[in-house]
């Protein structure tokens, strides 16, 4: 590889590795704010769980006006959720598809987020220092960066 070749790669891991660990840190953001919004204007109710996943589970739930809620998008924070079980949730009385399982919040979001983000730089660090070395040792290169 050439020096601007490997100076383009470098960047593109760099930026790659960034990318990834603001969408994880937006990731968790956007949960602190869906728990604000819920938190604002909440309302309970019990829901079963009609299809249990680790990224998604389907709920539904009726509120005190007798309407039956089936939210798109699921419930927020379903782990260790099984078909047929019956669960207190807490929804945005605003918006009742807006709804996460009683009792979590946006905290169950920081370890995977930083998980992603702690893997993300294991790769990409090691990855980095390879291609800086490797671009340093070719000849007529400048040994500065930063410069380049």
């Amino acid at each position: 590889m050439n020096a601007r070749v490997t100076r383009r790669v470098i960047r593109g891991v760099a930026i790659a590795a960034i990318v990834i660990s603001v969408l994880s840190v937006l990731l968790v953001v956007a949960a602190w704010r869906n728990d604000h919004t819920i938190e604002s204007d909440m309302g309970t109710a019990t829901g079963e769980v009609l299809s249990a996943g680790s990224l998604r589970s389907a709920i539904s739930f009726v509120t005190p006006d007798g309407v039956t809620h089936n939210p798109e998008l699921g419930v927020l924070y379903p782990t260790r959720l099984t078909v047929g079980q019956l669960i207190d949730v807490q929804y945005a009385r605003s918006d009742p598809d807006l709804v996460r399982v009683a009792g979590r919040d946006a905290s169950v979001a920081i370890v995977p987020a930083l998980s992603v983000i702690v893997v993300t730089w294991l790769i990409a660090g090691p990855v980095i220092w390879y291609l800086r070395r490797r671009w340093a040792n070719e000849p007529g290169v400048s040994r500065n960066f930063a410069s380049s």
